[in-house]
């Protein structure tokens, strides 16, 4: 069950909420309180640098009245469960913007579950770690696990947020906080959008779709990036739009010693999964191509 923030936060929430409600004063939301699998919006908690890249679509719901609802499980992994969340303002009329929206809740797992499967092969040319995080991290120890996964939330936000300033297909990131990525939800009602190994095509169809991927390959490339895990698994198609997730490892090819290795097998995967459709695609012709992107 998500938590409740404390009374006077609620108070504060209660406050805002007031255009919302009927034209009494006092407060329309003043007995409103969370209630199971339920919480108070987190986005009034979170720094300005935790917070989704400018311009912000006109659905973010960024109201401090606003409830969290967990709506159920959408995918479980190994790192991560991926959850289905509506943020609403209580009471708000459905067709005022802002006022309620559908997001993807992304927790990577604890020290209880298994390690993370995530090899320092991604990790390469970052931005250096205190030694005592590093060294923790290097042991496994219940400490170093909690420093991991955080750090693969905080990477992950930071890859949906420099792609999404690039233009490249992905869900728009809403906010990080400690372990938990919250993004745009890619589907249909609260149905996820499929991923493309799901996906039976026309010739043609296939043809715009591997446009598509190649396409946000060259977005990336262009700014010296690589998917580094990309496959049509991570994938989704989304109203015959390609959309890309699982970002934690994008990586810098040029300053990551194993760049263009990761760039390589991402061309590898994705040209494997094509021909087994039967649309001709050369993975050497691609990666050399992306390869001048982001030498050039």
């Amino acid at each position: 069950m998500l938590s409740s923030l404390d009374d006077s936060a609620a108070r504060s929430r209660a406050a805002s909420a007031a255009p919302f409600g009927a034209a009494s004063a006092h407060l329309a939301f003043a007995d409103v309180e969370p209630g199971e699998d339920q919480r108070w919006s987190t986005w009034p908690a979170t720094q300005p640098s935790e917070r989704g890249p400018q311009p912000r679509p006109d659905w973010l719901v960024t109201s401090a009245a606003a409830i969290d609802t967990e709506l159920g499980v959408v995918k479980t992994g190994k790192e991560a469960d991926l959850l289905l969340i509506e943020r609403a303002v209580p009471n708000a009329p459905a067709d005022v913007p802002g006022t309620r929206s559908l997001l993807a809740a992304k927790r990577y797992r604890g020290a209880e579950h298994r390690l993370f499967h995530r090899s320092a092969v991604y990790t390469e040319g970052r931005g250096t770690r205190r030694s005592r995080d590093v060294r923790a991290v290097q042991r496994s120890s219940s400490y170093g696990r909690e420093v991991a996964r955080t750090e693969w939330a905080y990477a992950e936000f930071a890859a949906l947020s420099r792609l999404t300033e690039l233009g490249a297909a992905v869900p728009y990131p809403v906010q990080v906080s400690e372990t938990e990525v919250l993004m745009e939800f890619i589907g249909e009602g609260r149905v996820a959008a499929p991923r493309l190994a799901q996906v039976r095509a026309s010739r043609d169809d296939l043809r715009e779709l591997f446009q598509q991927v190649a396409g946000f390959m060259r977005t990336l490339a262009y700014a010296g990036l690589a998917h580094g895990d990309l496959s049509p698994y991570n994938l989704l198609v989304h109203r015959e739009r390609v959309i890309a997730i699982d970002l934690p490892q994008v990586v810098d090819v040029v300053a990551n010693p194993n760049g263009f290795d990761l760039l390589h097998r991402d061309c590898v995967n994705v040209c494997d999964w094509f021909t087994r459709q039967r649309l001709e695609c050369d993975a050497e012709e691609l990666f050399a191509e992306l390869v001048a992107d982001v030498t050039g």
